[in-house]
């Protein structure tokens, strides 16, 4: 189960349909939140909680970054909460020549992997095994354009 808090220019549908498919394909389930935000309201997050005073594309909080959170049987585990800017995630499709539904795939992906425990120290997408990941998954899901 998720909740997805999404302005315009979002179309859930398709972004719940994303979502769908990355957890089948993952064999996983959970509680969590999306939440769609400004450029600025990253800002404060990364600021606030990385010390980072500067936008990124995406945040996620994952619970179980600490003490396990209390579950019951026949309840879904909590997940955390993912941010995506909206506007870094405009630029990076520019950026990389890709459409921004792809990008938006990208950071879904990301976002959902992070939750799961997986973690990167780089950006490297050659090196970094969860970003290999990622990336195999943009693949197999169909979400990759021609020649990424």
């Amino acid at each position: 189960m998720y909740s997805i808090y999404a302005g315009s220019g979002i179309d859930e549908k398709a972004v719940s349909e994303a979502l769908d498919s990355i957890l089948s394909y993952l064999g996983e389930s959970g509680d969590f939140s999306l939440h769609f935000v400004s450029d600025d309201e990253i800002r404060a997050l990364n600021r606030d909680y990385r010390g980072k005073d500067e936008p990124t594309d995406i945040l996620t909080f994952a619970l179980s970054d600490g003490e396990a959170f209390p579950s019951f049987e026949g309840e879904e585990r909590e997940l955390g909460d993912v941010f995506i800017s909206l506007e870094s995630m405009r630029r990076n499709a520019s950026a990389f020549s890709v459409p921004e539904d792809e990008e938006l795939h990208r950071l879904l992906i990301h976002g959902l992997l992070h939750l799961l425990g997986f973690d990167h120290a780089t950006n490297d997408f050659a090196s970094e095994p969860m970003l290999i990941r990622q990336e195999e998954m943009m693949r197999s899901l169909g979400f990759s354009s021609a020649g990424t």
